[in-house]
């Protein structure tokens, strides 16, 4: 198995931020402490994964600026761009019950509570109230909201979403 397999994506880096080697990243977690002072993380990028730790980090609109001690100029922050800042799975935060990573949702089956198989997860879409369940269906995709008068189960271990549509939900 690939390590980036056993990776998670917790940030993008999306632009270089001044001439001090700053960068700007979109974060992808809902830990922003992770771009503390001294955190570790991977850069993956055009292939090859190189470890970062963060010197300094500040939230600036609806992204971060970061500081890794290993990008020293605006040079170096603009060869970045584009690569994805991953951890390892073993240092991840334990949710509470009945949350889920967005990559545990991924690619599961969903089913409604009547048995009809609608497809699988291709994508989560994250809205300021709740996550939108995006399903590769057979004939058509689904938006399915994740709130739990429609989202009936959630079972890991199979890997199966159980859900009950409001009505005119699935003609969408």
């Amino acid at each position: 198995m690939d390590k980036r397999e056993t990776l998670i994506t917790v940030g993008e880096i999306i632009n270089s931020q001044g001439i001090r080697g700053e960068v700007r990243v979109w974060p992808l977690t809902d830990f922003p402490e992770r771009f503390d002072r001294n955190n570790n993380m991977l850069l993956d990028i055009n292939g090859e994964l190189r470890n970062l730790t963060v010197e300094h980090s500040w939230k600036h609109k609806n992204f971060l600026v970061v500081k890794f001690r290993e990008i020293t100029d605006m040079n170096s922050a603009e060869a970045v761009k584009g690569g994805l800042l991953k951890v390892s799975r073993e240092s991840l935060k334990e949710l509470p019950g009945d949350t889920y990573y967005v990559f545990e949702i991924l690619g599961m089956e969903v089913i409604t509570a009547g048995g009809l198989l609608l497809g699988k997860v291709k994508d989560v879409v994250r809205t300021g109230s709740n996550d939108i369940y995006i399903i590769n269906g057979t004939e058509k995709d689904y938006m399915i909201p994740a709130i739990r008068d429609v989202v009936k189960k959630i079972d890991r271990e199979n890997r199966v979403i159980t859900v009950e549509p409001m009505e005119g939900l699935l003609e969408l």
